[in-house]
């Protein structure tokens, strides 16, 4: 949602076209953000990346843009398989990765309050 957001208020500068900029600018911001840093804006906001399944880094501009294609056609995204990837990240063979560790993952937000915190390693 930030993503697209974002998106529209770029298209709004580029001045009309037939029907709507929003979705190029769209599978350009995923080309350029997925493929170098291995996150969108709105991707970083919200604590996650897509990043290769095979060793973690940045997809790469080529493989971004297909990925982004993909998922402006929103079929891809809907079928998803049992780890949750859809189309779109099987096609390019990316995942969708937390980058963000919520509070209740750290041990010390299941302690009671007043409790002794665990020693840190």
């Amino acid at each position: 949602m930030i993503d697209w957001l974002l998106c529209l208020l770029i298209a709004g500068f580029l001045g009309p076209f037939p029907n709507n900029w929003a979705p190029f600018v769209l599978v350009v911001e995923y080309a350029f953000f997925l493929g170098l840093f291995g996150q969108t804006p709105g991707m970083r906001l919200t604590g996650i990346a897509a990043v290769s399944a095979a060793d973690g880094r940045p997809i790469g501009i080529p493989r971004a843009l297909l990925r982004g294609v993909l998922l402006a056609l929103l079929v891809p995204a809907l079928v998803m398989d049992r780890y949750r990837r859809g189309w779109h990240d099987r096609a390019v063979g990316s995942v969708v990765i937390a980058t963000k560790r919520s509070a209740a993952a750290e041990p010390e937000a299941w302690a009671e309050p007043g409790a002794p915190s665990a020693p840190s390693s």
